[in-house]
């Protein structure tokens, strides 16, 4: 993972997030597994995410993406989310019967973040430094 650069920011983040269609629904296989990773990468790249890893199982999603501190947990997941699930309902009419009309995906997901050094490591750091 490298560090990126904003205008005025160095930033190395990360974050590991993880959801599930609808009703726990195995929608993710053929052409929708195919689908929903292109959908995710596109999003990613249209809004200067980078994807870091992807897989996806019959019934969750994982994404591990590296973003610019401008872009909160909750931002990222609501773009990888409704990008996705709008364009899958579109190409897929019959996901609408499976999973309900206006959503694919639960409210629900999980985030993790990861970096190269522990929270130990900083805090230590920071007890080191001189002005006490």
């Amino acid at each position: 993972m490298q560090t990126g650069k904003t205008r005025w920011t160095h930033y190395h983040i990360a974050y590991h997030f993880v959801w599930i269609p609808k009703y726990r629904r195995r929608i993710l296989i053929g052409e929708v597994r195919a689908e929903t990773k292109r959908l995710i990468a596109e999003c990613c790249d249209r809004h200067g995410l980078a994807l870091l890893a992807m897989e996806t199982d019959d019934d969750h999603v994982h994404v591990f993406v590296s973003a610019p501190p401008r872009f909160s947990p909750a931002d990222i997941a609501g773009l990888l989310k409704g990008y996705s699930s709008r364009y899958l309902r579109e190409r897929f009419p019959n996901l609408k019967n499976k999973c309900r009309k206006e959503h694919l995906w639960t409210q629900a997901y999980y985030v993790g973040t990861a970096g190269n050094v522990s929270a130990e490591v900083i805090r230590r750091y920071i007890q080191a430094c001189p002005g006490k």
